[in-house]
C-alpha cells in the first residue's frame, strides 16, 4: 500500500459541536412554535441591519459608511441572505465598489472583503460573472496606491475570491494573477520610483496567487509570464521573514504538484539543439535540475533550522512543520494530509490544491467558515463536502411548506465551473509518487 506518511497531518480539529446536530424527542409543539418564531425573527433583524447598512453606504461621512461595511460583512459571514442578493445584489455590489474607488484605506479594506462574501454567497453564475467584470479594474487601481499593507492584503484576498467564483474563463483568472504579481514586481514609468514591498504584502501577493494557481489547468497558462516565478519563490525562501517563507514554500509544492515546472521556468519550446520534438534542450533540462536541487536544498534546510535569536517559538514550529511536509513531498511524492470535522462529518485534504484552498478559504470567511461550510452549496462541491444531515428543526415541521430553500438559478449550467476545481485539486492524486522523487533524485 506505499509508505506511510509519516508527515500526516494530526489537526482535526472539532469547529462545531455535534450537540448542534440532534433534537431532542421529547420537544413539544409549544417549544416548536417558539422556535419558529425565533428563527424568523433572526432573519427578519439581520434583512433589517442589511437594509439599514445598504442605506448608510450613500452617507457622506466615512466612518459612519465603515461601520455599514463592518454590519453587511457580519451578516454575510454569519449567515446566507439569499434573498437580500437576489433583491439588492447590483445596489450592494456598486456601492461597495464605489467605496474601494473613494475610501480611506480602512473603507476599502472592508469593502473588498465585503465583496467577495457577497460572491461567495451569490455562487457561481451571472452574478459572480459580473462581479468579476465590474471589479477587476477598480481593485488593479487601488493595488497601485500599494499604501497601506493591510488595505492591500484585503484587496488581493478580495480580488482573489472574486475571480475564484467568477472567473469562468481561464483568461479572466490569469489575468487577476497578473494584476496580483504587479504588486511585488510592478511596471515602472521613467519618473516613479520603486518601493520595496513589505514582507506582509509579499505574503498576501504569494498566498492569493497560489489560491488562483489551484484553479488552473497547467495547459492554458502563458509560460512567458510565468518563467521567473519559481526562481522568484526560491529566492523568497531565503527571506528573514518566516510567513514569506511559508507561502513560497507552499506555492513551489503546488507547482511540482502540478507537474509544470518546465512550463513555469520558461523552458518548453522546442530549441535548435533539442533532440527529439518537443523535447528540452540540453542547456534547459540542466537548468530546471540545478533550481530543483538548490529548491530541495532550501526546503530540507528549512525544515531543521534552529531558532535564530528572538524568533518566536510557535512560528519556527510551524516553519519546520510545514518544510517537513514539503520535503517529504518532493522525496517521496506524499502530500500531507488535514482533516477538518464540521458539524459531525469531516472535511479531509489530500492535495497541496486542496490544502491551500481550504486555508484561504478558512482565513477569509474566519468566524463564519463553519456556518458557510455547512450551508453553502459552492463550498460543498468545490471541497466535495456532504454536511451532516440534521433533523427536521420546529421551523421544518412547522412551516415546512413555506420555508424557501435557496437555489442557484444557473447551478446546473455552472456546475461544472465547480466540477473541474474538484478535478485540478485530485489531478496529482493519479500521478505515481515516484514521479516527483525521480526528479530531485537525478540531483
Amino acid at each position: 500500500m506505499g509508505k506511510q506518511r509519516s508527515s500526516q497531518r494530526k489537526n482535526a480539529a472539532m469547529l462545531d459541536s455535534d450537540d448542534t446536530d440532534s433534537v431532542s424527542s421529547s420537544s413539544t409543539i409549544p417549544s416548536d412554535h417558539v422556535m419558529a418564531s425565533a428563527v424568523e425573527d433572526m432573519q427578519l433583524d439581520k434583512e433589517s441591519v442589511l437594509d439599514q447598512s445598504l442605506d448608510a453606504l450613500y452617507e457622506k461621512r466615512g466612518s459612519t459608511r465603515e461601520k455599514a461595511l463592518a454590519d453587511i460583512i457580519e451578516v454575510f459571514s454569519s449567515s446566507l441572505p439569499h434573498e437580500f442578493v437576489e433583491k439588492k445584489f447590483a445596489t450592494l455590489l456598486h456601492q461597495c465598489l464605489n467605496s474601494v474607488k473613494k475610501g480611506s484605506a480602512k473603507e476599502i479594506s472592508l469593502a473588498s472583503h465585503a465583496i467577495g462574501l457577497l460572491a461567495l454567497t451569490a455562487g457561481t453564475g451571472e452574478k459572480a460573472q459580473e462581479i468579476l467584470e465590474e471589479s477587476v479594474s477598480p481593485f488593479s487601481e487601488a493595488l497601485r496606491s500599494r499604501s497601506e499593507a493591510s488595505k492591500i492584503a484585503s484587496l488581493l484576498d478580495g480580488l482573489a475570491v472574486i475571480a475564484f467564483v467568477g472567473g469562468n474563463e481561464p483568461e479572466e483568472t490569469e489575468k487577476c494573477m497578473h494584476i496580483m504579481w504587479q504588486v511585488v514586481h510592478p511596471k515602472l514609468g521613467p519618473n516613479v520610483v520603486a518601493t520595496k514591498p513589505s514582507p506582509g504584502m509579499i505574503t498576501a501577493v504569494v498566498s492569493a496567487w497560489s489560491f488562483l494557481l489551484t484553479t488552473m489547468d497547467g495547459k492554458t497558462l502563458d509560460p512567458k509570464s510565468w518563467q521567473e516565478s519559481v526562481s522568484y519563490f526560491s529566492t523568497l525562501l531565503e527571506k528573514d521573514d518566516r510567513s514569506v517563507r511559508i507561502a513560497a514554500g507552499e506555492a513551489l509544492a503546488l507547482i511540482y504538484e502540478m507537474g509544470n515546472l518546465e512550463k513555469f521556468c520558461g523552458s518548453s519550446k522546442v530549441t535548435s539543439d533539442s533532440s527529439t520534438n518537443g523535447d528540452l534542450s540540453s542547456r534547459d533540462v540542466n537548468y530546471i535540475h540545478g533550481l530543483r536541487a538548490k529548491v530541495l536544498n532550501q526546503v530540507r534546510d528549512l525544515s531543521a533550522e534552529a531558532g535564530g535569536k528572538g524568533s518566536a517559538k510557535k512560528d519556527l514550529n510551524n516553519q519546520r512543520n510545514t518544510f517537513r511536509d514539503i520535503l517529504e513531498f518532493l522525496e517521496d511524492g506524499y502530500a500531507p494530509e488535514t482533516s477538518v470535522k464540521i458539524g459531525g462529518e469531516s472535511l479531509t485534504t489530500t492535495t497541496w490544491s486542496q490544502l491551500i484552498q481550504l486555508n484561504f478559504i478558512k482565513k477569509f470567511l474566519s468566524g463564519g467558515f463553519v456556518k458557510h461550510m455547512q450551508e453553502n452549496e459552492l463550498l460543498h462541491e468545490v471541497f466535495n463536502f456532504t454536511p451532516k444531515k440534521k433533523l427536521l428543526s420546529g421551523t421544518d415541521r412547522v412551516s415546512g411548506t413555506d420555508k424557501r430553500m435557496y437555489k442557484s438559478p444557473n447551478s446546473i449550467l455552472n456546475k461544472a465551473r465547480t466540477q473541474f476545481l474538484n478535478k485540478q485539486r485530485m489531478m496529482s492524486q493519479d500521478r505515481n509518487a515516484g514521479h516527483y522523487a525521480s526528479g530531485f533524485g537525478e540531483d
